[in-house]
């Protein structure tokens, strides 16, 4: 696909992706609302396939491929989730997958990637480590490269979470979904859109990984410098293709500080009774301090993932709690 996605190609990666993936449920939770002072929905992207809303891109990806163009599999690099949401996407199509991950990557994602059959090549956690080693891959072996965020084949297929959302929750006032790389935002975003121009599409962000919330205003892709975040997910800079569509459909992106994120985060495990990493948490840690901006509003918030490592929970740490 080489022309910006519409609607058009987010209806047909949800039927291409409709034989792999789940339609993931919506949890609304009365104590979380009072608490927000706002109405709350969870569009829980936890309980997908892989454990995260990424699987959607990479098999739209997968199974956007010709013959030809799949018979020496797919590469990518990735901190966890896209390269687990690959591996298993090309194990469906009967193809190679290659990771190219961090050392420093969680063991509960190296796992995944591991256990869906994808090879993983360990690099050092730096971007250019990671291009690096994902060029030697894809010299070595032929693999096509399918970029975690920055490819409309992705960004289409992560659209159809909010294709799903509009249809089981209508007449929201606000989407929110967190950014990274931006391939949920602009998916979502274009999506949202499309479907229902009234509502407003805001990103959330770590403070400390802030490059999207200061490109959005500045207009320009700042790129982050080796974040340090609990978000490990979210540590990635925006790409030239899904920029401009945020800047397209984006209402807003705002900051939000670690404790919030964790505090989000325990909240969604002891409330909801589910589990959330934190790249997922800091949309929820975004309605904590009670900003007017969402007080008394209808909030549809993607919750993208629940791959944590349970022997690394921050509040056990803080607090000593087992």
């Amino acid at each position: 696909m080489t022309s910006e996605p519409t609607i058009k190609q987010v209806r047909e990666a949800a039927e291409r992706i409709k034989p792999f993936v789940h339609c993931t449920p919506v949890q609304t939770c009365a104590s979380l609302n009072q608490m927000c002072k706002a109405e709350i929905f969870f569009k829980c992207e936890n309980f997908q396939k892989a454990g995260a809303f990424k699987i959607r891109g990479a098999t739209n990806a997968v199974f956007t491929l010709r013959n030809e163009e799949a018979l020496h599999g797919v590469a990518t690099h990735s901190s966890g989730n896209h390269g687990a949401a690959l591996a298993l996407a090309a194990r469906w199509r009967g193809i190679k997958a290659y990771v190219v991950m961090p050392e420093n990557a969680p063991q509960v994602k190296q796992d995944a990637v591991a256990e869906y059959g994808g090879e993983i090549i360990f690099c050092k956690p730096t971007l250019a480590a990671r291009e690096e080693g994902l060029a030697e891959v894809v010299d070595r072996t032929g693999a096509v490269f399918i970029h975690p965020y920055n490819d409309y084949r992705v960004i289409s297929g992560q659209g159809t979470a909010a294709l799903e959302f509009c249809q089981e929750v209508p007449e929201l006032d606000i989407v929110m979904t967190p950014v990274g790389g931006g391939g949920l935002l602009s998916g979502t975003a274009l999506t949202v859109s499309a479907l229902s121009p009234k509502t407003q599409v805001i990103a959330a962000e770590p403070e400390r990984a802030n490059d999207a919330y200061r490109s959005f205003r500045a207009g320009r892709i700042i790129p982050s410098d080796n974040p340090d975040t609990i978000a490990d997910g979210l540590r990635t800079s925006l790409g030239d293709l899904t920029f401009p569509l945020i800047r397209k459909h984006v209402r807003d992106i705002v900051t939000v500080s670690e404790e919030d994120i964790v505090t989000a985060m325990h909240l969604i495990w002891e409330r909801m009774k589910i589990i959330a990493e934190p790249s997922a948490a800091v949309t929820l840690g975004a309605l904590l301090p009670k900003s007017p901006q969402f007080s008394g509003k209808r909030i549809g918030i993607i919750l993208s993932g629940g791959n944590v490592d349970l022997a690394q929970l921050p509040w056990i740490e803080k607090t000593g709690e087992q």
